[in-house]
Parts: C-alpha cells; structure tokens; sequence
C-alpha cells in the first residue's frame, strides 16, 4: 500500500527532520492517526515529494525524517480541462474526479447556457471550493502535484486558451469523429504539448461559443452513444486522452 500524502510548505521540505504542523499537523495525528514508525509521503504541490519516516507525534505535529526526496517531472502532454460550471456541488465532483485521474490544470469557465452564476462574494467562495477539493483529491490520490485552478474565465479567454493549445477539443454530442478516435497532431508529443480539453454547460453550447471556438483551431469530438452530465464528462474525456496520448 502507497504511504499517505500530506501537503507541506515547499520551504518545509528542505529541513531534515520535518515538522509537519497546522492543518496538516492536525489532520496526520489526530484524524489519521499516524504513528511512530510509519512511511508517509511530503509534497509541496509542486512536483517535489520527500519520502520519510515518522519519528514523532504531538497533539497536532508530526515529526518526519526524510529518507529520500526526488522531483517529480510534470507529465507530458500537459492536459488543460475547461470545465463549464455545472450546478450546486457538481462542480467540486467535477474537480475531484477529475484531479484523481490526473489533470493538469482547471479553468472554470462561465458559459452562455450555465445555470450557475458566479458573481461576487459567491464567486470567491466557489473557486476556494474547488481549489480546496483539487487539493484533497491530490492527496487521495497520492499526486506530488496539485492542479492549477484557474480564475472562471469567459468564452475570450476560453478561445485564446485553444488557440495556443497543440491540440484544442471541444467535447460534442454532434462531433464528426470519437475522442477515442482523433487524430492526434505531431506536437502534442512535442516537449511543452498541451491539450485543451472543453466541457460544456447541461445546457450545451452557444452557437457564438462554437464558432469562436473552432475559429481558433478546436475540433468537435465525440466521447460515445450516451450523453454525460457535464460533472462527469471531464473525467471520461481524460481518460481517453490520457491513454491516447501514452500518460497512462
């Protein structure tokens, strides 16, 4: 069994031993209950991970000796997914899901169609949300690297983000040809490939949002025969992506 991971301040990871304290402190001594003895994994969120040893334990520390630290390469092609907000909590499900299965980053985009709103004081609470569900899906997963959460963007910024990708999609029940299926372009495996991955709303696309979409190089893709909630397409997609494109 993988040993636990705990989110550390990069600064943190250079001491030898370490002293995990705060929230994460509290969480390994008193939640998980972790003792003397036991392997446990630190990382920054950023791709470095020190392998340790758990040497002591207070009321709400816990005392590490590392054993091995590496860093751990970002994996190739990077994989952006914009992730249309869906209603009430599907949208911290979307980011978990999708944070196990291994995204890059996320851009919450606020489509024409979507039902949810974020503005204001609600705006601040919902990307908090899900910056703070991407990183407890990373630590299930046992990820050294915590995805980006992007500001929510709009269908601009959405079709910029495609423009600069090495490979734009736009997941469509009306696309022409299968995710599973696509031709994959030559830089996606390039070093610096990026695909930009596009969910749409339950509502489903504005016909602006696609023509300005495909004006920037995107391409309709098919995922399969059923329709997805927009919670749950995102993490389909990555899958199929990511074994296109040799990540898993």
């Amino acid at each position: 069994m993988t040993a636990p991971v705990f989110l550390v301040d990069p600064a943190a990871l250079d001491a030898d031993p370490v002293v995990v304290t705060g929230a994460e402190g509290r969480h390994a001594a008193t939640v998980r209950r972790i003792g003397v003895g036991e392997a446990v994994d630190l990382v920054d969120g950023a791709g470095t991970r020190a392998r340790c040893v758990v040497t002591a334990v207070g009321r709400d520390t816990v005392t590490c000796a590392v054993r091995e630290r590496v860093h751990e390469a970002e994996p190739a092609p990077r994989i952006t997914v914009v992730q249309a907000l869906p209603k009430g909590d599907r949208g911290e499900l979307a980011v978990e899901l999708m944070t196990e299965a291994g995204v890059d980053a996320l851009v919450p985009w606020q489509a024409e169609r979507c039902v949810a709103r974020w503005r204001g004081d609600r705006a601040a609470k919902s990307l908090a949300k899900w910056r703070s569900a991407a990183r407890a899906a990373a630590k299930q997963a046992r990820r050294s690297r915590v995805p980006q959460v992007a500001e929510p963007v709009g269908r601009a910024e959405v079709a910029a983000l495609l423009a600069a990708a090495s490979l734009g999609v736009v997941l469509h029940e009306e696309g022409a040809v299968r995710l599973s299926e696509l031709p994959l372009p030559d830089a996606v495996a390039r070093p610096g490939g990026h695909v930009v991955l596009v969910v749409g709303p339950e509502g489903g696309f504005g016909d602006a949002e696609l023509a300005a979409f495909e004006e920037a190089g995107a391409v309709r893709a098919l995922l399969g025969p059923t329709v997805l909630r927009t919670s749950t397409a995102g993490v389909a997609a990555l899958a199929v992506l990511q074994a296109r494109c040799g990540r898993w």
